[in-house]
């Protein structure tokens, strides 16, 4: 049994936290909020963002950085994608000694199109950390905090750093798998928040399962298109952190993409939405990241460009409904096609 620090007590990060002492990890967690961290100590409750949970006495939290992480062996970084450097940046100041640095945060940071693990490595000097693990997979923390059944995937570059974070976090109700494409598994996890963005706008314009499926299902196309042109194995979104989080995220209002969508859909103005929500919706800055870089990469993703187009052009959702029903007539499996000749002749 290890002690392991959780920085990020959100939602997630709490869930995650749970997972760990059940474990029997000596479990610290972070909060920048003196007063959040007080509560989880002396009520052992997580209102705001685990309504109806109780938090067990062996995990101790702190706003104190450098308590968190004093003798952790494993650090794991749950908190926005926006906050990534800044924290990075902190930890660079606290840390004495090698860590595993385990990031289970979904997104890609605007104007630099990086990805969660590419923050890190920019931020935080080599010397501090053994390697770089994401954590993702269709997990709604609601569900987790309740121990119901849930499964996730690893990746690292090292396998064996993957398989002892796998071994950090599995139990009867928590599977974790490893997998070798660290890109598929960032990018999955990061771009289907795009797509429940979209999922609960159709259903906030009173759409029904038909024009959710074949939004899953072009998006998932999406997704392989723009992740492949950047390295990562299409196989992947078949998985998991591909076509296992899409249906999670898009299908239920656990989804705080979903609900953000649902209220959008419904004719709310986004800032008054994210105002509604009182927690990050990763899915508004995604959506910007990847248009830029779908551009850059000259991949073609009618989907995240209409929902760019609603969240930050003000367009009207159901015009673009009608320009994505409209579009040139194509062959289903093109996609596929052209990933697969690619891939073969590489």
């Amino acid at each position: 049994m290890e002690k392991v620090a959780v920085l990020g007590a959100g939602s997630w990060g709490t869930a995650l936290a749970l997972v760990l002492a059940d474990n029997g990890h000596e479990v610290a967690l972070w909060s920048h909020r003196k007063e959040h961290a007080e509560e989880i100590n002396r009520l052992h409750t997580n209102e705001k963002y685990l309504k109806g949970i109780s938090i067990p006495e062996t995990i101790v939290a702190d706003n104190d950085l450098s308590k968190v992480v004093d003798g952790a062996k494993h650090i794991v970084l749950v908190v926005p994608t926006k906050a990534i450097r800044e924290v990075c940046q902190d930890l660079t100041e606290v840390l004495k000694e090698k860590v595993t640095i385990t990031h289970a945060s979904k997104g890609i940071e605007p104007g630099t199109y990086k990805r969660v693990s590419e923050i890190i490595q920019e931020e935080i000097p080599q010397e501090f950390y053994e390697d770089i693990v994401v954590l993702s997979g269709p997990s709604h923390a609601e569900e987790v905090s309740l121990r119901q059944p849930t499964t996730v995937t690893v990746s690292a570059k090292e396998l064996h750093v993957a398989e002892n974070v796998q071994d950090l976090f599995i139990n009867s109700q928590f599977r974790v798998y490893t997998s070798p494409d660290l890109v598929g598994v960032e990018l999955g996890g990061a771009l289907k928040n795009i797509i429940a963005l979209g999922a609960g706008i159709s259903d906030g314009l009173g759409y029904g399962d038909n024009a959710k499926a074949a939004l899953i299902t072009r998006g998932l196309a999406e997704i392989a298109r723009l992740g492949t042109s950047m390295g990562a194995n299409p196989l992947t979104f078949s998985g998991l952190t591909g076509i296992g989080d899409l249906i999670v995220t898009c299908t239920s209002s656990h989804s705080r993409n979903w609900r953000a969508g649902y209220k959008l859909g419904q004719g709310n103005d986004l800032d008054e939405v994210l105002e509604q929500m009182g927690m990050v919706v990763e899915g508004v800055r995604t959506t910007k990241a990847a248009y830029q870089l779908s551009k850059d990469q000259e991949v073609e993703m009618p989907i995240t460009a209409g929902i760019h187009e609603i969240l930050f052009g003000k367009a009207d959702p159901r015009d673009v409904v009608d320009q994505l029903m409209t579009r040139i007539r194509r062959h289903e499996m093109e996609d596929l096609t052209n990933i697969l000749d690619d891939q073969m002749n590489d």
